[in-house]
């Protein structure tokens, strides 16, 4: 298994601004944030998630893509481990 060491520079810090102050997550979950927006910033293909509260949730998904594109990062795709594991 391969592991990445992603950091959380400024850039990151930004887009973590960007996705609270849009309302993509509640300023409560400032950290969930910070998760999304280094996975954003650093170009990560799938952001593998336990937390369906904050990350991993249909309504909230649509909104945290669509901050990523607008402050011009391709979103990652969010999934659950089961999601991504082949059947």
């Amino acid at each position: 298994m391969l592991h990445l060491r992603l950091e959380a520079t400024a850039e990151v810090g930004n887009h973590t601004a960007k996705l609270l102050e849009l309302r993509a997550v509640p300023p409560a979950a400032a950290n969930d944030a910070a998760h999304i927006a280094i996975a954003a910033v650093n170009q990560v293909d799938y952001l593998v998630t336990w937390n369906f509260r904050h990350i991993a949730n249909a309504t909230m998904r649509a909104r945290i893509e669509d901050a990523c594109r607008r402050a011009g990062h391709r979103p990652p795709v969010i999934c659950s481990p089961n999601q991504l594991m082949e059947p």
